[in-house]
């Protein structure tokens, strides 16, 4: 059983910052890609930033510059740490990580945390 359990969410001012932690556990072989999604009300999820187990990321277009995302392989956690937060940020986030378990590779999905940005 892989669970992928988030924290560090929460209400923040525009212009504030917030850090999104997220682990995984259970019985892994190994983790390919983490990354970080989001909702917003009405919307569709969509991509905010992934990390490959080189180290490779790749951001969407309107967090560029904004957010960071790092990953330790040691604790099976990756984080984002978003600064310069913006209204239209405000959202449910959700973690993912493709999981090697048992030859196979699969993607699992946290329980999603939410982030609010508003005065």
């Amino acid at each position: 059983q892989v669970q992928l359990v988030e924290s560090g969410g929460g209400l923040v001012q525009p212009g504030g910052s917030l850090r999104l932690s997220c682990t995984v556990s259970g019985s892994i072989f190994s983790i390919n890609a983490m990354g970080w999604y989001r909702q917003a009300p009405g919307k569709e999820r969509e991509l905010v930033v992934t990390i490959s187990n080189s180290g490779r990321t790749n951001y969407a277009d309107s967090v560029k510059g904004r957010f960071t995302i790092s990953r330790d392989g040691a604790k099976n956690t990756v984080n984002l740490q978003m600064n310069s937060l913006k209204p239209e940020d405000t959202a449910v986030y959700y973690c993912n990580a493709d999981v090697v378990l048992g030859g196979r590779s699969s993607t699992y999905w946290g329980q999603g945390t939410q982030v609010t940005v508003s005065s």
